[in-house]
């Protein structure tokens, strides 16, 4: 855990917080600035700024939690589809320097969208994405000797 992190102070009980869920690997609790009703987050206890910094096992654990949750929100809050978002780096919006996965239910009309750049009406060719796919199986795929 970090001594200047809001996440991990919430963890040792030293910041408040409304919990819908506690286990040994991972916390949720309701956001302080939700999007919508129902707005959770899914946190690992292990202290991790990214995604790619986290033990394999706790990323499981938390987004297993996520769904759950999802799954939940939906039945209880009668949320019509739920999105899970995660914001990994500063870049991509990330305000709190701790993993985690943002539970946002979702309801006719709640006012949240998601705005893409000009690109978007303009796909890439094909062979942009082939050449794009290659490059990141050829970075996953260890190097057989």
């Amino acid at each position: 855990m970090s001594d200047q992190c809001v996440f991990c102070e919430i963890i040792r009980g030293e910041s408040p917080a409304s919990f819908t869920h506690q286990d040994d690997t991972v916390v949720a609790f309701m956001d302080v600035q939700p999007i919508t009703q129902g707005h959770m987050l899914v946190v690992p206890r292990e202290h991790a700024v990214l995604m790619s910094d986290l033990n394999e096992t706790s990323a499981m654990r938390t987004f297993r939690v996520a769904r759950k949750l999802a799954a939940v929100a939906r039945q209880t809050l009668g949320a019509g589809g739920v999105n899970l978002f995660v914001a990994d780096g500063e870049v991509a919006f990330q305000d709190v320097p701790h993993f985690h996965v943002h539970v946002i239910p979702r309801y006719a009309n709640d006012g949240f969208g998601l705005t893409f750049p000009r690109s978007y009406e303009h796909p890439p060719a094909r062979a942009q994405l082939d050449a794009i796919a290659a490059a990141i199986r050829a970075a996953s795929t260890p190097a057989t000797a």
